[in-house]
């Protein structure tokens, strides 16, 4: 079976904890990213399916974050979710002007974070 690789980048090591907990039911392999700029190395390196990015984050933020994925030849077309508490309209149209695919806010809703990865993945 083929594995799909997803890079979670957040700050909060409970939230990272926390998203491996929810897709833990899945086949999928975890890579991690603690701020933008490392995100950015380890999606250029690891390649991954897809991503799901906080947006207040030390370093560089996740708009910041998802515009410098999208300028990379690896990542250009990756999907990238954004996984965050900043829920407001600006934050949102923000998000989706920086290029992401697809905007949930926290806390995460598990059944709703897997619904959207496997729509994004084509499972």
């Amino acid at each position: 079976m083929n594995r799909k690789k997803i890079l979670l980048v957040d700050d909060s090591q409970t939230v990272l904890l926390m998203e491996k907990m929810i897709l833990s039911k899945g086949p999928y392999t975890i890579v991690t990213a603690i701020d933008g700029e490392e995100a950015v190395r380890k999606a250029a390196v690891e390649n991954p399916d897809l991503i799901l990015l906080d947006v207040v984050m030390p370093r560089m933020n996740g708009f910041d974050t998802c515009r410098h994925l999208r300028q990379q030849i690896g990542t250009s077309a990756t999907p990238i979710i954004i996984v965050t508490t900043r829920g407001e309209e600006n934050n949102v149209e923000t998000g989706y002007a920086s290029g992401c695919s697809d905007y949930i806010t926290k806390p995460i809703n598990g059944p709703e974070l897997l619904a959207k990865l496997r729509g994004f993945l084509g499972e």
